[in-house]
């Protein structure tokens, strides 16, 4: 039985029919608890796997066309919605969010995630370079560290191309998102804490002592101290600095 039809070019529509990967991410959402909400459910590749848990199901999909037929195949406990999910009202109690997203909106739609709310864990499979700089391998990006304090990034296989119909012109990366139980910097803080982090990561200097220098003049002798205690050196860039190290640099200034 199919559970994919040919993508849609003008939706990003890249299907996953790698049953193993499938596996992967059905196991990766079985160790969480809650109902369930996917994410791009396509043709049911996913979807259909996912029903095995006996969790409440919700599966969001913009193509009416793939939803409509879906519907037809999904059980009765499933609720099969046509719609975008960066437009979706998501619960608003704890739920895990899990999805193939579509390549060429990955970064949005990360971002509709981070800044969502009441889910606990997501399980996304997304383009390889993305997942692997979401997840701090070979250094932080920007928007790992703004959202570290809340949330833990982990990497957890690459996915080839060939995994994908139509095959895409880049490999695929799963990976886990799970929201702290307990912050490293309080959720009132967020914004103040993000402005903190742009700061740096955008400043001047050949190093973090230096960059840090210019950025806040005015607190050079408390970072001193910090910079000793982190072991800081002037070969030290925004990059490489842990979540712990952020949460404790923003906690001094």
């Amino acid at each position: 039985m199919r559970t994919h039809h040919a993508g849609r070019h003008e939706l990003g529509q890249n299907f996953l029919t790698d049953r193993r990967v499938i596996a992967a991410m059905v196991g990766l959402v079985a160790r969480t608890d809650g109902p369930i909400v996917e994410i791009g459910a396509g043709g049911g590749a996913l979807t259909l796997p996912l029903q095995d848990l006996g969790r409440p199901l919700t599966a969001v999909e913009i193509d009416h066309r793939q939803a409509t037929a879906l519907a037809r195949r999904a059980s009765p406990a499933t609720t099969v919605v046509t719609g975008d999910f960066l437009r979706h009202r998501l619960p608003r109690t704890p739920h895990v969010l899990v999805g193939n997203l579509p390549f060429h909106q990955t970064t949005t739609m990360l971002r509709r995630v981070l800044h969502s709310e009441h889910w606990t864990d997501a399980v996304l499979l997304v383009q390889w370079e993305v997942a692997r700089r979401r997840a701090g391998v070979g250094g932080a990006t920007l928007m790992t560290a703004q959202w570290w304090p809340w949330f833990e990034f982990r990497l957890v296989q690459r996915v080839p191309a060939a995994a994908f119909r139509p095959r895409p012109g880049v490999d695929g990366g799963l990976m886990t998102i799970t929201r702290r139980a307990r912050p490293l910097v309080a959720p009132a803080d967020r914004r103040a804490y993000q402005d903190l982090v742009h700061r740096v990561f955008t400043g001047g200097g050949r190093g973090l002592p230096q960059i840090l220098d210019r950025a806040m003049p005015d607190r050079r002798v408390a970072l001193r101290p910090w910079a000793r205690r982190h072991r800081v050196t002037g070969a030290t860039l925004p990059r490489d600095l842990a979540a712990e190290q952020w949460a404790d640099l923003f906690a001094l200034l």
